[in-house]
């Protein structure tokens, strides 16, 4: 084998075969495939690139030009909140004039547009490399929809600056928060010391290499090609990734039921998780990123969490379709996001029924005796059953992707919202649960959804545990599902379940044994490392760095080194995805305890000081950093620390909370009871600190007082099983044995 380097410095194998040397572009360990531009793209691929063009891909991006921007920057204005921006021209630039970190009104400049239709945001350039995403965004709808307006993307929110949502907060900073989707190759360069950015792309927009990987050896096999036609095509022709599916198979209808499925099934899901590198709520945990890999090895998904999506799995906040498609029937019989959006200009392959019954027989599908309402009404549109819509960032339409039936029963008992109420809005969901038993009575998608089993759960329901158990375990239920069980398992605490933890380790979804190791916090050292210690070589990052992060404790233990070796390896691996992150303060907060779990106070307390130097704002830094004065009996200095988090958020009510502990070690009653009860107070949906404001009321001689307090957290959380055991005691302390049984029967009703 000879090796020849190429004018562009790419390095090509030669392999001699029968004394012809064949020219073969190949990948090796040492060597990275480098970015050629749409541009090179295009010479090739017009078709391509012409439906590309204009796509929101396309559009993601752009600098702020006559032929980019959309919104009105005519002097025009707009007051939110009390603060009226205005937006003009000067010098050919585009300025918007608003309220900046100091409250005060300034100048900025427009260096970006970021989007297309139907809103277009802009960035603003910032100190230290930052770019800003405003929050007043310009509304690209026809006028005859709404649209050609200002708006703020949060209209009911009076944000203040320092507010996480003001638009000059950290979480509103572009490098951080939006670049990686937005732009091809983006490279953060974020510099600790200095706390800025040197961030680059190699496209501004999200152009072909986002998707397909860097094309440098697709290009120089293709440049070879047209002097050679007979040059033997390397895999995949060299792309770093491969997105077409090269088995033959297609999608055939089954003439026993009518149902469709593919001839050869897909067995890697590589192009929908490439999507969801983008379209998923997820955090980054990995630079660079890896076309072709398990986006758990670049990527942590989020779970069905409760401020995300509704109990039974339903889109709730911004997910951006990932985590609901995955629970879909169509993702597991193989569907792609491919199959019904056009990969390069990414619209619907058809907008009518037509989409759905290229694989749905028209015949069982498309008739009112399926869907019982009349041709060409909304009623009778696949989408609009299946995949209802909600609203986000004020005016965009997005679809549910989870492809449901609908299921008005589950909105009597869970309160979820459903496609029929959704058009039927003047009926009740107890009406549409009745029509659609009537329609079909003999459905089989009314049984148990794991939705019942996950909100039972958050209710504290007696046998939640029980039932959680059963649909981890239950490998026919979407992964995303099961892997919520689990971590809610690991919310209650009961060691129990470890037993079936065990088996759920070794489980085929990674989101299952990432959610599984994380319970094995709650188990003691001997267990986590008989049960946790393979995980350590996983073959998805998100499952290897959990179970380092588990295991870190033992780093502090006299290990022998076969031991040591891998357990360091491995915690090594999970600080290096937090330094992904080293942008953001939680990620120092997390360095911080791996800090305490390898028993370095030192290192914890920079960790926990350099989050707070980078988001003075950031409260949890501040709890813990005091926590961990307490522990080496700095008590004063954590005061004076929580004190001046409290003087940056004074609305913050974890900053209240541990303060009152700390002023409850220090004996300093009233001072205590007074954090306690503002931190109860700030946040009512953190029953812990009504139940921890009325022990300590209770314990200063004031029981009516705590009793008070526990029953209106009792009418907010009924199914709360501390607050009903602190009730039934202190009732039973004041003798009043009536009230006392009340509560244990509610208690005894819960767990019995």
């Amino acid at each position: 084998m000879t090796v020849f380097t190429t004018q562009t410095g790419r390095r090509i194998f030669l392999v001699l075969i029968l004394g012809v040397a064949c020219p073969y572009p190949v990948f090796s360990a040492d060597q990275v495939a480098s970015y050629v531009g749409s541009a090179q793209c295009s010479r090739c691929h017009p078709a391509e690139t012409e439906k590309w063009r204009g796509s929101h891909h396309d559009l993601s991006m752009a600098r702020a030009a006559p032929d980019t921007v959309l919104g009105n920057f005519a002097d025009a204005q707009i007051t939110v909140n009390g603060v009226t921006s205005r937006f003009f021209k000067r010098d050919d630039g585009y300025f918007v004039r608003t309220d900046g970190p100091d409250g005060e009104l300034h100048d900025y400049p427009i260096r970006y547009t970021f989007g297309w239709y139907p809103l277009q945001q802009y960035l603003v350039e910032y100190p230290r490399g930052r770019l800003q995403s405003l929050g007043l965004a310009w509304d690209t709808r026809p006028l005859s929809e709404g649209g050609q307006r200002w708006f703020h993307l949060y209209p009911q929110e009076e944000l203040k600056p320092g507010d996480a949502l003001h638009w000059t907060s950290p979480d509103q900073t572009w490098n951080y928060q939006c670049a990686e989707c937005h732009s091809t190759n983006i490279q953060k360069h974020y510099d600790l010391k200095t706390d800025s950015y040197r961030t680059t792309w190699d496209e501004i927009d999200v152009a072909c290499e986002a998707c397909h990987g860097p094309g440098g050896s697709h290009v120089t096999w293709a440049e070879l090609v047209s002097r050679d036609p007979g040059v033997p095509a390397p895999p995949g022709k060299g792309l770093v990734v491969d997105l077409v599916d090269r088995d033959g198979g297609a999608w055939l209808v089954e003439p026993a039921d009518g149902k469709p499925h593919r001839s050869v099934p897909r067995k890697h899901p590589i192009q929908v998780e490439m999507c969801a590198r983008c379209h998923s709520r997820r955090g980054q945990i990995w630079e660079p990123y890896q076309h072709g890999q398990p986006l758990g090895d670049t990527h942590r998904l989020a779970l069905l969490e409760d401020h995300l999506y509704f109990p039974d799995g339903q889109i709730k906040g911004e997910v951006y379709v990932y985590g609901s498609f995955i629970q879909s029937k169509m993702y597991r019989a193989g569907v792609t996001c491919g199959d019904c959006h056009d990969p390069h200009d990414l619209q619907l392959r058809a907008t009518d029924n037509t989409l759905c019954t290229g694989c749905h027989l028209a015949v069982r599908y498309d008739t009112r005796a399926h869907h019982f309402h009349d041709p060409e009404t909304p009623g009778s549109s696949c989408i609009n059953c299946h995949m209802p819509q909600r609203v986000y960032m004020v005016n965009d339409l997005r679809a549910d992707h989870s492809l449901r039936v609908p299921r008005p029963d589950l909105s009597v008992d869970l309160g979820t919202p459903n496609a029929c109420n959704q058009c039927h809005s003047d009926k009740t969901a107890e009406w549409a649960a009745e029509v659609v038993a009537a329609k079909y009575p003999d459905s089989s998608h009314r049984g148990i959804h794991f939705g019942e089993i996950l909100h039972a759960a958050r209710n504290a329901e007696a046998d939640a545990g029980t039932r959680l158990i059963a649909l981890a375990a239950d490998s026919s239920q979407p992964g995303i599902a099961r892997a919520t069980a689990v971590a809610l398992l690991g919310d209650l605490g009961e060691s129990q379940h470890l037993l079936t933890i065990r088996r759920l380790l070794e489980d085929g979804d990674p989101l299952v044994r990432m959610a599984a190791v994380r319970v094995l916090e709650n188990a003691d050292v001997s267990t986590r490392v008989d049960q946790g210690w393979l995980l350590l070589d996983d073959p998805v990052r998100i499952v290897r760095i959990e179970a380092s992060r588990v295991l870190a404790p033992l780093l502090r233990q006299p290990l022998p080194e076969k031991f040591r070796e891998p357990l360091s390896r491995g915690v090594d691996e999970y600080i290096r995805t937090l330094r992904t992150n080293e942008d953001r303060a939680e990620a120092h907060l997390s360095l911080g305890l791996v800090g305490l779990a390898a028993g370095n106070a030192e290192y914890a307390e920079q960790a926990y000081q350099t989050a707070l130097r980078i988001d003075p704002g950031f409260s949890p830094a501040y709890v813990n950093l005091a926590d961990l004065y307490r522990q080496l009996g700095r008590d004063a200095d954590g005061e004076r620390l929580l004190r001046s988090g409290i003087d940056v958020v004074p609305t913050n009510a974890d900053l209240r909370h541990a303060l009152g502990l700390l002023l409850v070690r220090e004996k300093r009653t009233a001072e205590a009871l007074e954090e306690l009860r503002l931190a109860a107070r700030q946040n009512t949906e953190n029953v812990h600190y009504a139940y921890v404001y009325a022990l300590a009321l209770h314990s200063y001689g004031k029981p009516g007082q705590a009793i008070a307090v526990l029953e209106d957290a009792q009418r907010q959380y009924p199914g709360n099983r501390p607050i009903l055991n602190a009730l039934v005691e202190f009732y039973r302390d004041r003798g009043d044995s009536e009230q006392a049984r009340i509560y244990a029967d509610k208690l005894r009703a819960l767990a019995p």
